[in-house]
């Protein structure tokens, strides 16, 4: 029975190609940034945005940079989107006087679905708090002095635009962020996307030629983000399955209030439906520590001055990405690790039969597969249970 089921499932899926070619069919190329003189001076005291996130662009191997188009005021923002098709439009907080809320309410009505974001270089107004104060504006980001955030928020917005279709098509992996706090995420998300970049262009050169590898980078994980416990609720709830892991802060809003143990609630939920998903927990109160242990969640402090780099190594070794690290399943203590397929292969060859049976029985294979766009070859990794076979020797 069990060299039947082999057979059957390697019969219909080693061989299938995935579809690369129908990945991020929706892109974000033409932009409207809309912003006063003394703004865009200020944004551009480095170099022209567009030449900088151009050469961003390029050190990520990354095609299709966008184009920015700029409008100093608000009746000059609506000519041109007269007159031009814009993908975003991203505003300054205040501009000629008006308010972005007021702005996007606005060009709600006259362009219904142009997403649209704002940028701000200080943090002290109050007055886009709650989500509900600007139903029109997509998202709220933090200018940092770099052209990063600008990347970020078009690979954001471009993830959210296509992952109900690359999900369905061929199982493109995600990972949620959940954080309320514009300072904070404004710092992660230029983090993530440059490791899922990386990450994409090291290991995607395997076996592969210069066309396949710049399809293949369209198959890498999508960042999700969500704002309070709802929205991660939801996005858990219809991305479960294709889940790399989740990064949570515990205080933001659930049930339209502030609830100071929102991740809490969403951890446990989330534990209970998978015990080995990766899940970090951050926060400004270092005693929610020991709940994180609780629910078997990693932690930082959000005040750490190594926050990010904290950071950066959680996501390297949890979401599948850099070497496969066999451990021992008692005290997962490191023992091998493979850097690549080739290695891989070799290694699955020569660790002890515990080691082999506990990554086989918490898909850990499947997961950095899939980090690495291997999505047919996960599937096979995924379906083969340990049950399936006689022995663990005929897993391996």
């Amino acid at each position: 029975m069990a060299s039947y089921r082999q057979e059957l499932v390697t019969d219909n899926l080693y061989f299938e190609e995935t579809p690369f070619e129908q990945l991020m069919q929706t892109r974000i190329i033409e932009v409207l940034m809309v912003c006063s003189n003394y703004d865009r001076f200020i944004l551009e005291k480095d170099g022209r945005i567009e030449e900088q996130l151009f050469q961003e662009y390029v050190s990520l191997a990354l095609r299709y940079p966008p184009r920015f188009t700029f409008a100093a005021t608000v009746d000059e923002a609506f000519e041109l989107l007269e007159s031009k098709s814009f993908d975003l439009v991203i505003t300054m907080l205040h501009v000629d006087g008006i308010h972005a809320r007021d702005f996007a309410t606005h060009l709600a009505q006259h362009h219904v679905d142009k997403p649209i974001v704002v940028l701000t270089r200080f943090l002290r107004d109050r007055s886009l708090e709650h989500e509900g104060d600007a139903p029109h504006l997509q998202h709220v980001f933090h200018w940092l002095g770099n052209p990063n955030i600008l990347l970020a928020i078009v690979k954001l917005l471009e993830d959210a635009m296509n992952i109900e279709h690359d999900v369905k098509v061929v199982g493109v992996q995600t990972i949620i962020l959940v954080e309320d706090s514009v300072r904070y995420y404004s710092s992660f998300l230029p983090i993530f996307y440059r490791i899922l970049f990386e990450q994409a262009r090291a290991s995607m050169r395997e076996g592969l030629n210069e066309h396949r590898q710049t399809l293949r980078m369209r198959g890498r994980p999508k960042i999700l983000l969500a704002t309070t416990y709802e929205q991660a609720l939801d996005l858990y709830e219809r991305y479960q399955e294709n889940l790399l892991g989740v990064i949570s802060d515990i205080s933001y809003r659930r049930s339209g209030q502030v609830d100071h143990r929102a991740g809490l609630v969403l951890c446990r939920h989330m534990r209970n439906r998978d015990p080995e998903l990766p899940i970090l927990l951050q926060s400004s109160h270092p005693e929610h520590a020991a709940d994180a242990e609780t629910f078997r969640a990693a932690f930082i402090y959000k005040h750490s001055k190594t926050l990010l780099n904290e950071l950066r190594t959680f996501i390297r070794k949890n979401f599948g990405f850099g070497d496969f690290v066999f451990v021992k399943p008692d005290t997962h203590e490191p023992i091998d690790r493979a850097g690549n397929l080739v290695d891989l292969q070799h290694k699955i060859q020569a660790v002890p039969a515990a080691s082999l049976e506990y990554h086989a029985r918490n898909i850990h294979f499947s997961t950095w597969l899939k980090a690495r766009a291997l999505y047919t070859l996960a599937n096979i990794f995924r379906q083969q249970l340990v049950d399936d076979f006689d022995d663990i020797e005929s897993v391996r």
